[in-house]
């Protein structure tokens, strides 16, 4: 066979996989997101100060936030649904010695600490769900392209030729809303800070 016919033969008869592989995947980010969070929280705890350091912070960021999608899209899509039962059950412990050391050395009460939540300021024009969601959509759309082309990544996660449900396919859904979501019309902004004409354009 020739290198045309191999590549076509790549590229070819691509319907995408299943519903449930796609739910599977889908607590990936959160479970990444908060699994950083509990990190941070325990380092904190150790140390008695936030992590600052900008390679350690880094290293963090890309070993929890990435790394995880990043090989749920290639060598551990086999096994996918293991890969979000281990990051719950290495959540649920961080998060089980974090409130053991805080039964040993509660000064405040659970009380004040959610009330102290409940007032805190959220600027209106900043929320953080939103900013994180796209992030996310921005990271796998970049895991997803660059990856598309070598084998490591399963043929049923690209884009379906007709109909069907790859991962890139939700990931053109999602970038558009992603998008859609901070559009300046959305956030009724138009008047504010665009002549009027310029939507249009």
């Amino acid at each position: 066979m020739s290198q045309k016919h191999l590549k076509e033969a790549f590229v070819s008869n691509l319907n995408g996989t299943s519903l449930l592989e796609l739910s599977l995947g889908m607590p990936l980010a959160p479970l990444c997101l908060l699994c950083r969070g509990l990190l941070l929280v325990l380092h904190c705890q150790h140390r008695g100060k936030p992590l600052r350091s900008r390679p350690p912070a880094l290293l963090l960021d890309f070993g929890v936030l990435v790394a995880p999608l990043l090989f749920s899209c290639t060598v551990l899509s086999p096994v996918l649904f293991l890969v979000p039962a281990i990051l719950a059950a290495f959540c649920a412990g961080i998060f089980f010695t974090l409130y053991r050391q805080r039964q040993r050395d509660s000064r405040v009460h659970f009380r004040q600490i959610v009330k102290d939540f409940q007032n805190t300021y959220l600027d209106p024009d900043y929320v953080p769900a939103i900013t994180v969601f796209r992030v996310y959509v921005n990271v796998l759309t970049s895991i997803s392209i660059l990856a598309v082309d070598f084998p490591q990544f399963p043929r049923r996660y690209a884009k379906a030729e007709t109909y069907g449900t790859g991962v890139m396919d939700l990931g053109v859904g999602a970038f558009i809303f992603s998008n859609a979501l901070v559009c300046p019309e959305v956030r009724q902004k138009a008047a504010v800070t665009q002549p009027k004409f310029s939507s249009l354009t």
